[in-house]
């Protein structure tokens, strides 16, 4: 049955501001119509929208849905089941803040995006990189000190959503069984990690040529790499290696993000997760050792943001939030608009986010021939970027593929 949308205030993120006199059509999965004079649809329902705010669902470009833990060593003990499980419902906790897609990037597999895409669980679209690659004591080694070789992984989570490889072929296996397993993208490690408890933050992690190699497969299969770096060194490495995305990028300079403007690169930041680590991380049971890593990247966050703007390269809405503290993933929101602009902002959880994924015209736009991924807010989110706080409170409706996921319009 198609739906006819009447009665809204257009923020269509190309745009820059609301408009209003437009009228929606979905037909299916898809956006048939979007115009700004009556659409002849006889035989559709008409939904009046009581003049809110009608916008393209959110995409987070940078979250981990099997990661239920903030202290990831207690998933050590944890069985797949109930990795699973706790996936589900964080999953239906970002639906629900209005998060329509999210690119998973370390953690999940096949299984989890085909229960997604069946329509098994409410969940936003997901993207998936499998596990998350890297070098033996590096940001993707589970192991503790006192282990030696590889721990069965079927009952261990954490395991199960990291890889170790060591050298070009052994990297070049590990990319091509994550690609044989349907992953979207390839996610390294390229410098250490505050998660992580043995290797410094400025710790080069992959050779060149193990990077490289990583970049010659995901080409080779159609898709793209992404890697973990914090540091100028790290960053300036993948670039011209030819890596996509760079995750993080907190300590990145000047110099660095001219290099990856100009490889066409983009960045996927995400403050929020160093900010709620500071202040909750330790009750969960995270070391001093790591808050302290933690603290030596908050500080360059915000900085990182004005130094890309200017360097011109595209910067995606990311949270990176591990386990409970993931219900802070809207708060990105607010960290931002202390250097960016609300339109800024919004087109980073959409039109960047798009483009990233690939799906330009797809997602992030309610352009004619997009997937039907639509939330309505209960005001003007470019006035007011709380109205995506509290846990979804303020929309009125989220749609992901044409079908309603909430609907509180009668």
């Amino acid at each position: 049955m198609a739906l006819h949308f009447k009665n809204f205030a257009l923020l269509e993120p190309d745009h820059g501001e609301l408009r209003r006199g437009y009228e929606l059509l979905v037909d299916g999965e898809t956006i048939r119509e979007l115009q700004d004079k009556p659409i002849k649809a006889a035989n559709a329902d008409v939904i009046d929208c009581g003049g809110r705010t009608l916008m393209p669902g959110l995409i987070d470009s940078h979250v981990h849905v099997f990661l239920s833990e903030v202290y990831i060593r207690a998933m050590e003990s944890m069985p797949l089941t109930l990795m699973t499980a706790r996936a589900v419902r964080l999953m239906k906790g970002m639906i629900d803040r209005g998060f329509t897609t999210v690119r998973d990037t370390g953690g999940a597999d096949w299984g989890i995006k085909e229960a997604v895409d069946k329509g098994d669980v409410a969940a936003p679209r997901l993207f998936i990189a499998g596990a998350a690659i890297g070098p033996t004591g590096g940001h993707s080694d589970p192991r503790r000190r006192t282990d030696f070789g590889a721990r069965c992984h079927c009952c261990n989570a954490m395991a199960y959503t990291m890889n170790v490889s060591d050298g070009v072929s052994s990297v070049k296996k590990s990319v091509r069984e994550q690609m044989r397993l349907g992953a979207d993208h390839i996610k390294i490690m390229m410098s250490g990690g505050v998660a992580s408890p043995y290797d410094p933050l400025d710790s080069m992690q992959f050779s060149v040529d193990e990077v490289k190699t990583a970049v010659e497969e995901a080409k080779a299969f159609g898709r793209y790499v992404c890697a973990h770096a914090y540091t100028p060194e790290a960053i300036t490495r993948a670039a011209q290696c030819g890596v996509r995305a760079i995750e993080h990028g907190n300590l990145i300079d000047d110099a660095s993000a001219k290099l990856m403007a100009e490889n066409g690169m983009f960045l996927t930041a995400n403050l929020v997760a160093y900010y709620a680590m500071k202040e909750r991380a330790a009750e969960f049971g995270m070391n001093s050792d790591m808050l302290a890593k933690n603290d030596l990247v908050i500080d360059g966050g915000l900085r990182s943001l004005e130094i890309c703007k200017r360097a011109g390269v595209p910067v995606a809405y990311g949270s990176d939030l591990l386990g409970q503290l993931q219900v802070e993933q809207s708060r990105e929101f607010l960290l931002r608009s202390e250097v960016l602009s609300p339109i800024e902002i919004i087109r980073s959880a959409t039109t960047i986010g798009a483009q990233l994924l690939r799906m330009e015209g797809k997602l992030g736009t309610l352009r004619a021939g997009a997937f039907a991924d639509m939330i309505l807010v209960e005001g003007d989110p470019l006035k007011n970027l709380g109205l995506f706080q509290e846990q979804g409170k303020h929309l009125a409706m989220i749609m992901k593929g044409g079908a309603f996921h909430k609907n509180t319009l009668h």
